[in-house]
C-alpha cells in the first residue's frame, strides 16, 4: 500500500514538470546553433562580471527634511593664515542675535612665515587641483563621503625648521561655538573690544602700509570635524593688490547627517561665492579692509546615507540577464533559420525553371518535360 501510494506521488509530480526532457535521438544540432551559443556564454559571462561588480558597489541616498534643532551650537573650524603679524590682526564673530564670540574661547594666534614649504605646497597644489574637479564633477563629492576617515587627512603637513625665514604671518586655527543664526566672521586690523552697540577693533595704532589681507585657508567647516572630507574653501590662496583691501566670501551653510559603512556624524556642507575689492572712500568704495565670512544656515537638513544593493535583488536580475539572452538568442537563431531556409529555397527553385524548346511546327514548349521512368535511368 505504501508502495503504491510513493508511486501516485512520483506520477503526480512527473506530471508536474515543467522541464522535460527530450531524448537525444529526436536532437539535432547545427554549426550556426553552437556558434549562436558560444556567443551567448561569452555575453552571460560578461554581464555577469558586470552585474557582480555593481553589486559590490554602493551608492549615497539623499533625503531632504526641516531642520527642526534650533537650540544647539553651531562649531566653526578654522585654519587661516594671514600675511601679516599677529600683534596687528583680530578675529571674532558677531551673529544676527548681536552676540559677539571672543576669540579667546577657541581660537590660537601663532607666528608662521607666510611661504609654504615645497612638501605644503604640493599638498595646496593638489587640494586646488580637486576643488577644480570637484566644481566640473559633482559625483566626486560621493566618492569623498564614502572615503571618509580612510582618506589621508587633508591638515598641511608640519613645516620644517628654517631659521632663516621669520615669521611675517600669523595663522589663525582652533574651533568657535555660535548660535544658530546667520552671522558674520572676520579678520580685521587690531584685536576686537566689545562695545554697547556691537564691538569695535583697535585699528588706530596700526599704519595703513601695514595693512596685507593676502590670505591662505587651509581649512574651513561648519559642524563636527572629519578628516578626509575637503570643503569648498580648503586650499584657497588670495594675494592682496593694495593695502586697503576687502576679501568677502558668503557662504551657505547645509546641516548634514552622513551615514556610511564607516562612520556616523553630523557634519555641514556649504556653498561659497567670493568677492573682493579695494577700499577707496574717495571712489565711493566704503568698507573695512579685512577678510569677512558671512555665513547663512539653510532651513533644511540633508540626510546622506550610504546604500548597497540586496542579495536577492542581485539574483534577480542575474536571473533577468541569463534567461533574457537564453530567450533573445533563441529567438533570433529562429529567425535566422527561417530567412536563410527562404532564401535556399528560392534558390534550389531557380534551378527547376522551365526552359523554351523548339518545335518543329515554329511553336516552343514552355512546359516542364515529364519524368519518366526510362528518363531516370
Amino acid at each position: 500500500m505504501r508502495r503504491l501510494n510513493r508511486k501516485k506521488t512520483l506520477n503526480l509530480m512527473k506530471e508536474l514538470d515543467a522541464f522535460p526532457k527530450v531524448p537525444e535521438s529526436y536532437v539535432e544540432t547545427s554549426a550556426s546553433g553552437g556558434t549562436v551559443s558560444l556567443i551567448a556564454f561569452t555575453t552571460i559571462a560578461f554581464l555577469t562580471i558586470m552585474e557582480f561588480m555593481v553589486y559590490r558597489d554602493t551608492w549615497m541616498k539623499y533625503e531632504y527634511e526641516v531642520d527642526k534643532d534650533f537650540t544647539s551650537k553651531l562649531r566653526i573650524n578654522i585654519d587661516i593664515t594671514v600675511a601679516m603679524r599677529c600683534q596687528y590682526v583680530g578675529a571674532d564673530v558677531l551673529d544676527l542675535a548681536e552676540t559677539m564670540v571672543a576669540s579667546a574661547d577657541g581660537l590660537i594666534y601663532e607666528p608662521v612665515p607666510f611661504e609654504l614649504t615645497p612638501q605644503q605646497k604640493e599638498l595646496q597644489r593638489m587640494l586646488q587641483l580637486i576643488q577644480s574637479r570637484l566644481q566640473e564633477e559633482h559625483s566626486l563629492q560621493d566618492v569623498i563621503f564614502k572615503s571618509a576617515f580612510k582618506s589621508a587627512t587633508t591638515a598641511l603637513p608640519p613645516r620644517e625648521d628654517d631659521s632663516l625665514q621669520s615669521p611675517d604671518a600669523c595663522r589663525i586655527h582652533g574651533h568657535l561655538y555660535v548660535n544658530k543664526v546667520a552671522g558674520n566672521f572676520h579678520i580685521t586690523v587690531g584685536k576686537a573690544i566689545p562695545h554697547p552697540r556691537g564691538h569695535a577693533h583697535l585699528a588706530a595704532l596700526v599704519s595703513h602700509e601695514s595693512y596685507n589681507f593676502s590670505h591662505r585657508i587651509d581649512h574651513l567647516s561648519f559642524g563636527e570635524l572629519i578628516p578626509g572630507i575637503i570643503n569648498p574653501l580648503d586650499g584657497t590662496e588670495k594675494i592682496a593688490s593694495d593695502h586697503n583691501q576687502m576679501f568677502q566670501y558668503f557662504i551657505t551653510v547645509v546641516p548634514t547627517k552622513l551615514h556610511t559603512y564607516k562612520i556616523s556624524a553630523e557634519t555641514h556642507q556649504f556653498s561659497v561665492t567670493e568677492r573682493e575689492r579695494v577700499i577707496n572712500h574717495a571712489a565711493g568704495s566704503h568698507g573695512v579692509s579685512g577678510i569677512f565670512m558671512k555665513y547663512d544656515i539653510s532651513s533644511l537638513m540633508v540626510t546622506v546615507t550610504e546604500e548597497h544593493m540586496p542579495f536577492w535583488q542581485f539574483l534577480v536580475r542575474l536571473c533577468g540577464i541569463i534567461g533574457g539572452i537564453f530567450s533573445t538568442t533563441g529567438i533570433l537563431h529562429g529567425f535566422g533559420r527561417f530567412v536563410a531556409e527562404i532564401i535556399f529555397c528560392r534558390f534550389r527553385l531557380g534551378s527547376y525553371r522551365s526552359t523554351s524548346v523548339p518545335l518543329p511546327d515554329g511553336h516552343t514548349n514552355n512546359h516542364l518535360p515529364l519524368i519518366t521512368d526510362n528518363s531516370t535511368h
